[in-house]
């Protein structure tokens, strides 16, 4: 195994993220051709999909350096060696190479490409998650995000046809999408967000009851129809059992705030009340059959004989970052670099592996060095010799599915 440099003994942890660790992260881990191909998308000569590219990196002491940009994969491996940015951030392609955007006339700058990004962060769920708050996450509340890619993945593939996905850990709390078809980086703003509004679904603050409002043709959707069957997979374990949403008053208030129905909801609460240390998934049981003797009783009242469909779906449907994805020129962070307060690689996640993937199970920076460290010298990869391994070949893979495709391959956008 080769090295460039003497590679330091460290111990897990944050503490050991610096220029120095991270510039022997950079220059020994970081799977630099891979990144080329992706983004340079067509053959080992850089093109203006790469050259004209913008790059953000956040340096030492928090220095934050916009509309950087390389003539090719040398030079920004150079760079990265050489600022060992804590943090990448990857833009619009532009007119021209960003390094030059302070020279050119005003108007000659402009975005027109970009993949179409998703952000689903955890803290958007918060008002609905009982097991952590804020930047904290655990294995119960993390499979929010596991059905959020479900459903957001197969909407892209099944509703727009698009096929070059690669999901992303952001590294602490959410994950990224990156939708790398031809069609969908030459959206305009209006495109990208008529996509973002078609997969957005939950409307209203913390304050507001209830959050989602379909009619009656909505409802029967095939997105909306093929996402209620997700979200019913997975909304007992999920929501009753992992986050309890029914345990105390105050957690559930916040259901019975969403009941079109009063007198209902103050039955219910008193009779919870009377009971209080009765599980979840009892009182679920109890709510939705008061609802369904309630409607029946009143008729076809819109909102009661709808209720349990809406609410599932409002608190287990993604929550997505509208902003992030509809403006060509937002940066979002790039995958493999590594998260300043977590230590973790932002690695990629396979489309089968939803499920299955484990946030803590990503290596963090020190655990890499050590690795690296410890490691018999041998030749290839470094990468491939640590854990990294398994994410550099989930990456490697989507890579192989970035080719040119034919204008007349897939199906318009039209917007």
């Amino acid at each position: 195994m080769e090295i460039d440099d003497n590679m330091m003994q460290v111990d897990d942890g944050i503490d050991e993220i610096s220029p120095m660790t991270l510039g022997h992260y950079y220059q020994n881990l970081f799977p630099h051709a891979l990144y080329y191909k992706w983004l340079n998308y067509n053959g080992k000569l850089a093109t203006t999909e790469f050259t004209h590219r913008e790059f953000s990196f956040t340096i030492k002491d928090g220095i934050y350096l916009r509309y950087q940009s390389f003539k090719d994969s040398e030079e920004f491996q150079r760079e990265l060696s050489r600022l060992s940015p804590s943090k990448i951030d990857i833009g619009a392609i532009f007119t021209a190479p960003p390094k030059h955007a302070k020279s050119l006339q005003p108007g000659v700058f402009k975005p027109v490409s970009k993949e179409l990004v998703f952000d689903i962060d955890m803290t958007d769920y918060d008002e609905i998650r009982t097991c952590c708050q804020g930047g904290d996450i655990c294995a119960k509340c993390w499979r929010f995000m596991t059905v959020a890619m479900h459903v957001v993945d197969r909407a892209l593939r099944e509703d727009f046809g698009f096929t070059k996905i690669m999901w992303a850990y952001s590294g602490r709390r959410g994950v990224h999408c990156w939708v790398c078809d031809e069609r969908a980086r030459k959206l305009d703003d209006a495109g990208r967000k008529a996509v973002a509004g078609y997969l957005s679904l939950i409307r209203g603050g913390a304050e507001q009851g209830k959050k989602v409002n379909l009619t009656q043709r909505s409802a029967q959707h095939p997105h909306i129809v093929r996402s209620l069957e997700i979200v019913e997979e997975y909304f007992e374990d999920v929501l009753l059992v992992d986050q309890e949403i029914l345990l105390t008053r105050d957690r559930w208030t916040k259901v019975l705030n969403a009941l079109p129905d009063e007198e209902l909801r103050k039955t219910m609460d008193a009779q919870w009340s009377k009971r209080p240390d009765r599980s979840s998934v009892d009182k679920w049981s109890e709510l939705i059959d008061a609802v369904d003797k309630r409607a029946a009783k009143k008729g076809s009242k819109f909102g009661l004989n709808t209720f349990e469909r809406d609410i599932m779906l409002q608190m287990t449907y993604p929550r997505l970052d509208e902003n992030v994805t509809t403006h060509v020129n937002h940066l979002l962070k790039s995958p493999f670099c590594i998260h300043p307060k977590t230590g973790r690689v932002c690695t990629p996640i396979a489309a089968d592996q939803f499920d299955s993937f484990d946030p803590f199970a990503v290596p963090t920076l020190a655990q890499l060095l050590r690795e690296v460290n410890e490691a018999p010298s041998q030749s290839g990869s470094i990468a491939k010799s640590t854990s990294m391994a398994p994410y550099i070949g989930v990456f490697e893979d989507f890579v192989s599915t970035v080719l040119p495709t034919p204008v007349n391959s897939q199906p318009s956008l039209d917007f």
